[in-house]
């Protein structure tokens, strides 16, 4: 048998450490394999304790009970702990036993490293070298693998189980008011009396809108106080302290004591539950013999509860910001339309403007509606930033008219209102183009605003009746109108003056456009129901009658506007429906909104709806479509104005230089062609302006002869009898509008005359003299045309009228600056005779001037820059 020793041959350094990490593991293993079984039943007593003590044990059992189980736990804990002080260290040959073990390794594959044979030749030693390196690759992929405690083997019944069931049911019995403590088996029954069934609950719930959590502070009064407590707490501002004591039948004092205030205020007990219950309630609401304590936390303070306190940072809810994003104006129908912005750091819940008369009322008036409402469209609910544009028609209203002062309001989650600086303005109102219809809005209006001149209104009814022939061609109006009279007579409280100022309004709708005024009202009625209903959440039943009634409201109104344009032909060719919004396209409009509050997508559904109010408020009415046609006639006739005095103009400036191109071949007494000069020589002085026209291009009158001249001038009469035709008919198309051609057009047309007379005898000076006065004349008619068109405006009332200058783009013809025209202004001067003939002479001075060939050259330069010839 071959005998072993030690070797100490040493081994390669690589080898050696990996070889002693596999060793010192397999060490720990082992250990752990020891310590596991024998750590059961200590583990399994600590168990038992927790529970009875989390189950209340302590609390409840009697004083020898609670000192003998106590006394029990502690004697079993220290004769389990013994047999833990019989483990020890494994060595290193246990180890290379593991490790050969459990990686079944052959041959000692670890304990063949250290030994060596006792007698060897060199044969031998080689072969057991070569053996070792072979056993030490295998080493190399070694395992020790998890610790296999074989705690079944020491349990086989699993009792280890039942302490971790009762363990794991007294935790969770242990956040019950009447569960125990750990303290509790140390304490003594006198102490435990004191405090066993008092709890504390605390928490903060910020406001709803902050979209944050609650905040729990503190379970029960008995838990020991942390670092925790004494840091500041932020929470935002006007959260709600809830503070509730339950087990004890004594009042507890609660008090928050406010930064830099030197008194703390005292919460009293409320009978009124908290809104957020983190606990399980009786059937009246809250635990049994439960005291809830309830503050609202606007400022910086501690809250003190039973000799705890709690500090806190509040985060102050700043004050909404709203502004005007663009003056309020009025759209085409009347209707008020406010652009703004509006800001808030958790949301804006509401905004809406403000709207007052600036005239003070009389000491005593009393007026019969409240101030108008004007709810501005927020993008949606709580929004931070908002903005947008809101159209409400507030023509009913008296104030309608009236010069009135807008503030912007808008109101946070928590109350809070910011204001935006006013803008005054005239309160859009209905323009009535029917003088009647007018009169019965006037009477409305001034007992609406004050019920105490409700004489006033019956006497301008009456002065109405009194030639009824004349200003009440219509005996349904007439009818109506005696009912009204009879209402306001029989009226005895303020609603029955409510209904006669309904009943007078709806007559002057019937008046000025019939059918048409009511449907849109209706419309109205309609959008503003379904706009309400989409903000309080209504049901999807109610929101679809809402939405069959907006239908049916926009297609009587459409047919109601069809029957107009019919009506008025000239109407319908000034406007086209088309152009504006199609009736699929409204159908389309109203089904996505209905679409989006089904889905529940309420605040689009608001906004589209908003859109859809904007657009139909821009829709003008019949008669302004109507008016809007009469002024397109006008501007018709004001252009026709415009190209007159252009060709009158270009006439003129036709005839002067044939005129001057006369005299010039007069003044030198040479009727012949200008290329014959050349057969007379070359040194024959010319007139330096002749030859070429002020930009230096070849001038067609210098090839003509004086006979020709005069024969051109002769040729050009036709044209002034055209433009004198033009203006004649020109003032018969003024007429048929209403409005009398001024005197400047009569002396016009009587220069046109004289001028062409004029031409026809070649005589152009006299022609010039009398077109210059003929374009003076046009220029004083068309300022007297002007002023008719303004006067015929102002009645018939704001922006229907003839357009001011700067207004709408346009000058004070009507026409888009941008148009080429004449500008009749009084800085614009037309020439007269004598002008012109100074002129001629001055002309001729510098000619002949620069003819002079002594002159010098600085000389003859400014000369040619004064005929702009360079």
């Amino acid at each position: 048998m071959t005998q072993f020793r030690q070797d100490d041959t040493p081994r390669p350094r690589s080898f050696v450490k990996m070889l002693a990490a596999k060793r010192l593991l397999a060490q720990l293993v082992l250990m752990v394999e020891q310590v596991l079984p024998r750590t059961l039943a200590p583990l399994s007593l600590v168990l038992l304790f927790l529970s009875a003590a989390w189950l209340g044990f302590f609390r409840v059992a009697p004083f020898w009970l609670h000192a003998l189980v106590l006394l029990c736990f502690v004697a079993g804990l220290f004769l389990t702990l013994l047999p833990l002080t019989r483990i020890r260290w494994p060595e290193i040959t246990d180890a290379d036993r593991m490790l050969e073990e459990r990686n079944r390794l052959p041959h000692q594959a670890i304990r063949v490293q250290d030994d060596v044979p006792v007698k060897q030749d060199p044969v031998g030693a080689a072969l057991w070298r070569e053996h070792q390196a072979r056993m030490a690759r295998l080493v190399r992929g070694l395992g020790t693998g998890m610790p296999r405690p074989d705690v079944a083997r020491h349990d086989p019944f699993a009792v280890r189980a039942v302490p971790i069931l009762i363990a794991c049911i007294a935790f969770a019995y242990s956040y019950s008011n009447r569960a125990g403590l750990i303290s509790d088996a140390f304490r003594l029954p006198e102490q435990q009396s004191m405090a066993s069934d008092i709890r504390i609950d605390a928490w903060v719930t910020p406001p709803a809108y902050t979209g944050r959590a609650p905040l729990f502070l503190t379970g029960r009064q008995d838990m020991a106080a942390t670092d925790e407590e004494n840091a500041p707490i932020t929470i935002p501002q006007f959260s709600d302290l809830t503070v509730r004591i339950t087990g004890t039948a004594e009042e507890t004092e609660v008090s928050y004591s406010e930064t830099h205030k030197p008194q703390s205020t005292l919460i009293p007990a409320s009978d009124k539950n908290p809104d957020s219950q983190p606990k399980a309630q009786s059937a009246d609401g809250s635990p049994k013999g439960a005291r809830n304590y309830l503050y609202k936390i606007t400022r910086d303070g501690t809250l003190s509860v039973a000799a705890r306190s709690w500090n806190f940072k509040i985060t102050p809810d700043s004050v909404p910001d709203i502004a005007f994003a663009d003056p309020p104006r009025p759209t085409a129908n009347g209707s008020l339309e406010i652009s703004f912005l509006a800001h808030d750091d958790y949301g804006i819940s509401q905004a809406w403007a403000e709207i007052k008369p600036l005239e003070e009322p009389a000491k005593n008036a009393r007026p019969l509606y409240p101030l108008p409402e004007y709810r501005l469209d927020l993008p949606r609910r709580n929004a931070r930033e908002a903005k947008g544009t809101t159209t409400r028609n507030l023509s009913e209203h008296p104030l309608a008219g009236k010069r009135v002062e807008i503030t912007l309001v808008a109101r946070d989650a928590a109350g809070q209102e910011g204001r935006s600086l006013p803008e005054e303005m005239v309160l859009p109102a209905r323009r009535f183009f029917e003088p009647l219809a007018a009169s019965v809005a006037e009477q409305r209006q001034i007992f609406a605003l004050d019920a105490n001149r409700l004489p006033r209104s019956i006497e301008l009814n009456e002065a109405l009746m009194l030639y009824p022939e004349v200003t009440i061609p219509n005996l349904t109006h007439f009818l109506l109108l005696q009912s009204a009279r009879t209402r306001m007579q029989l009226a005895r409280n303020d609603d029955m003056l409510r209904d006669a100022a309904d009943y007078l309004w709806e007559i002057a709708l019937g008046i000025e456009d019939g059918d048409l005024s009511l449907a849109e009202r209706r419309l109205r009625d309609a959008q503003q129901a379904l706009s309400d209903a989409l903000d309080r959440n209504a049901p999807d039943e109610e929101i679809a009658k809402l939405m069959q009634e907006l239908r049916e409201a926009m297609q009587e109104y459409m047919q109601a506007l069809a029957e107009q344009l019919a009506k008025n032909p000239p109407m319908a060719g000034n406007f086209d429906m088309n152009n504006v919004m199609r009736q699929q396209d409204l159908e389309r409009l109203m089904d996505q909104i209905e679409n989006l509050a089904r889905s529940g997508a309420r605040d689009e559904a608001r906004q589209l709806l908003s859109e859809l109010q904007r657009m139909m408020s821009n829709l003008p009415s019949g008669r302004m479509m109507q008016q809007m046609g009469e002024n397109n006639a006008m501007r018709q006739q004001m252009d026709k104005l415009g190209q007159l005095m252009q060709q009158q103009q270009q006439l003129m400036d036709e005839t002067f230089k044939l005129d001057q191109a006369l005299r010039d071949r007069m003044q030198r007494g040479d009727p012949l062609q200008g290329e014959d000069n050349e057969l007379f020589g070359q040194d024959m002085p010319q007139d330096p302006g002749q030859g070429s026209d002020p930009n230096g291009q070849p001038n067609p009158l210098d090839g003509m002869t004086a006979d020709e001249l005069r024969e051109a001038l002769k040729q050009l009469k036709q044209q002034q009898e055209g433009l004198g035709k033009q203006l004649g008919e020109l003032q018969k198309g003024l007429e048929d509008l209403g409005i009398k051609p001024g005197k400047g057009f009569g002396e016009a047309q009587k220069e046109m005359g004289d001028a062409a007379g004029a031409l026809g005898e070649g005589q152009g000076e006299r022609a010039v003299g009398s077109q210059g006065r003929a374009l003076q004349a046009l220029r004083e008619g068309a300022q007297d045309m002007m002023s008719q068109m303004q006067a015929q405006g102002q009645q018939q009332g704001p922006g229907m009228g003839m357009p001011q200058y700067g207004q709408s783009g346009r000058d004070p013809l009507g026409r888009r600056h941008q148009n080429a025209g004449p500008y009749f202004d009084d800085r614009v001067q037309v020439p007269d005779e004598i002008d012109t003939q100074r002129a001629r002479q001055i002309l001729d001075a510098i000619r002949r001037k620069l003819g002079d060939n002594l002159s010098p050259e600085l000389e003859r330069q400014y000369l040619e820059r004064l005929l702009d010839m360079r």
